[in-house]
């Protein structure tokens, strides 16, 4: 299956001194895809012909000549930067040119460009931003990371729903098992929003397992965690957080004198396996779902190992078909009346 991917290179932090590597080390990779740069021709072509990188049938640069700023507000970015590389990119979804899009760049423009140009899959009001973070067992999927953040009941319903199918389609679980994220187990815990979609998804054909916490994201006893966008970006950001202090921990532990550095020096292949397992590199990449359409969100400040990491996804996404699955999934349900 021949896959095409638009890359927005000039978003992020870095532009296309990230995207570019990162989409040549994933053309040495894969051989049936083909990848669009999209962004100002110049400053890409020089980082191509820098990298030993050649410009054929496999890789191409689709020239824009506007970039949405990381700061910039979303309905600014949708008025006036309609030739920017992340419209560009979108667009050429909407076209049928690209199968899906990549993106480091400002997370409000992208979730709002992408809405305006390839809207949203019947049955859902609102997209969600959905990843993977590590547990004990594998990893789990958490939505919604920061899209929206004040999600009713009817949204946190859709969240679940469309979580489960993305786990069923990529990790094959025949029936994941969904969990409300909550302050409490217990049913008397929770605002209004929480208790009613936790009613709503008891009754559903969705496996929910009920209420969760916090930590059991991590335990692995849980495939889909399902939240509001501002309980989830904290989340997010407090487990980077806690990685990197856990990190600095056992740097400063090993280096405090010669007996601890011997020690690091022992047991460097469990701090290496150890390091790798919770290097959030390799769980970038996360899907802007609920769209007609797939549409990746890289880490503003991905490095090149990371972005190309969200390429992957963007290929995986593809290769399931993850929208059609999730509109497949959505029939029975808007068939008796209950996403509304």
């Amino acid at each position: 299956m021949a896959i095409t991917i638009a890359l927005d290179a000039m978003g992020g932090d870095y532009g296309p001194q990230v995207v570019v590597p990162a989409a040549l080390s994933v053309l040495l990779e894969i051989k049936d895809v083909t990848l669009i740069l999209v962004g100002d021709h110049k400053s890409i072509y020089d980082l191509v012909i820098a990298n030993k990188g050649v410009l054929n049938e496999r890789l191409v640069i689709q020239h824009a000549s506007q970039k949405v700023e990381m700061d910039e507000l979303p309905s600014q970015a949708l008025r006036s930067k309609k030739d920017s590389s992340m419209r560009v990119a979108i667009n050429l979804i909407k076209s049928g040119k690209a199968d899906a899009c990549v993106s480091a760049g400002n997370t409000g423009a992208l979730m709002a460009t992408a809405r305006f140009v390839l809207k949203t899959l019947p049955g859902i009001d609102r997209p969600a931003i959905v990843s993977t973070l590590p547990t004990v067992l594998g990893h789990c999927y958490v939505l919604d990371l920061g899209a929206n953040v004040d999600s009713s009941a009817e949204n946190l319903y859709q969240f679940a729903l469309m979580g489960s199918v993305l786990a069923s389609a990529i990790d094959n679980v025949p029936n994941p098992r969904v969990g409300l994220l909550n302050i409490g187990t217990e049913l008397i815990k929770g605002n209004d929003q929480i208790k009613k979609a936790g009613q709503m998804l008891a009754r559903s054909r969705l496996n929910y397992i009920g209420f969760v916490e916090g930590d059991d994201i991590y335990k692995g006893n849980t495939d889909v965690v399902v939240c509001d966008g501002f309980v989830g970006n904290v989340a997010l950001k407090s487990s980077e957080g806690v990685a990197r202090l856990v990190k600095h921990f056992l740097k400063e532990s090993f280096n405090s004198n010669l007996l601890t550095k011997l020690m690091g020096f022992l047991t460097l292949p469990v701090l290496n396996k150890f390091r790798k397992k919770m290097d959030p590199r390799r769980y970038n990449g996360a899907n802007l779902i609920g769209l007609n359409g797939v549409v990746i969100k890289s880490h503003g400040g991905a490095d090149i190992m990371a972005f190309a990491h969200a390429i992957h996804i963007a290929i995986i996404e593809t290769q399931k078909d993850v929208p059609k699955h999730i509109s497949t999934h959505l029939e029975p349900w808007l068939t008796e009346g209950q996403v509304n």
